[in-house]
């Protein structure tokens, strides 16, 4: 059976000629981009010379934020030089002859939304937007990871799934799942079921997986406020309103020591992107699981409405007495401990959505 590895460098050989083009949601997290590659290298093998393209929907130079997935990678032996990213290729001229598979969302965003027509397949776990109907298979099931329903898609195809394939789709349901927790929320029996089927086939045992996984997303080492919003981003444009939210790795209080004019960062990060809103949810565990969310507005008055929804739906969030808490010409910033650590980004948006609508 043709190796992962070797996939992918024909995968980049033939560029032009692909037919279907793979593609994780814009925040390019270990999720998406496992998903992406693992998914083309199925439809691969299934179809023995249709031309597949996995494609990361991030600028290369930002793949090294995504701390965890090099270290992943590198565990399955993946040659980094193989990965295509989305500053390395005309998009717009291959998608003349190709089609799209989404997985790990399903509803293009930003400048991919022209692309809407050519979706022909989905593979997610976030809330089901109703949209490309005719896609097939549409599978968008509320997993904690969009890896369980590529890895179902292996067992069912009655493919083998080699020990590189189960070291991306293991490495990737541990994190997700938060080492399978019952308690984080997350891991549902499919999640449980794949990783009972791949686990083994990794090199690590499952508690040193998980650790090593977990420590390398949370490796913040050298980042600037500007690196730590950006390594997992997401935007929408919710009614009127253009929102980005940013997943962080550490707390407020470590992320203040670090930049100790914060506000101007989220302020100029903002402004780049042409933000009404910008939120960084951020998680990390000190020894317990914890989140804090930080609310940037234009203004007080959209900030306070904002915050009166949020605690109306239960984030339960109690201000952090934090020096960079102001006001200033550019918005308004505020830092909060939050309750109700079950409410991560993939909650928090349809909420912000029904607000904004």
């Amino acid at each position: 059976m043709l190796p992962i590895q070797t996939f992918l460098s024909l995968a980049k050989k033939h560029v032009s000629d692909a037919k279907l083009v793979v593609i994780g949601n814009e925040a390019a997290d270990l999720d998406s981009m496992a998903s992406s590659i693992v998914y083309a290298y199925l439809r691969n093998l299934q179809v023995p010379g249709l031309f597949v393209l996995p494609l990361m929907v991030i600028p290369r130079e930002d793949f090294i934020l995504r701390t965890e997935a090099l270290y992943v990678f590198k565990e399955a032996n993946i040659d980094l030089d193989d990965v295509i990213f989305i500053d390395e290729l005309d998009l717009d001229k291959i998608m003349e002859q190709a089609a799209l598979v989404l997985v790990d969302h399903n509803k293009l965003a930003g400048d991919l939304k022209k692309f809407d027509s050519q979706v022909v397949t989905i593979l997610d776990h976030h809330r089901d937007e109703g949209l490309y109907k005719t896609a097939s298979p549409r599978i968008v099931e509320p997993v904690g990871s969009t890896t369980s329903l590529v890895a179902r898609e292996f067992f069912t195809s009655g493919i083998e799934v080699s020990r590189d394939v189960a070291v991306l789709l293991g490495g990737t349901i541990l994190l997700d799942t938060v080492n399978l927790a019952d308690d984080a929320g997350r891991v549902t029996e499919l999640d449980k079921e794949i990783a009972a089927r791949v686990l083994p086939l990794c090199p690590l045992p499952q508690q040193k997986f998980f650790d090593t996984v977990q420590k390398e997303k949370f490796n913040v080492a050298g980042l600037s406020t500007n690196d730590l919003l950006r390594k997992d981003y997401k935007e929408s444009q919710l009614g009127t309103v253009k929102c980005g939210i940013a997943s962080a790795l550490l707390p407020v209080e470590q992320w203040a020591e670090i930049d100790n004019d914060l506000a101007s960062g989220f302020a100029k990060f903002a402004a780049g992107r042409t933000l009404d809103l910008l939120l960084s949810m951020n998680a990390y565990t000190n020894p317990e699981f914890n989140r804090n969310l930080v609310i940037f507005c234009k203004s007080k008055d959209a900030h306070d409405q904002l915050l009166t929804y949020l605690q109306e739906n239960e984030l339960d969030l109690t201000p952090l007495d934090c020096p960079a808490q102001k006001q200033s010409d550019s918005g308004f910033i505020t830092f909060y401990r939050q309750g109700n650590i079950g409410i991560s980004r993939k909650k928090l948006q349809p909420l912000l959505a029904d607000f904004y609508k």
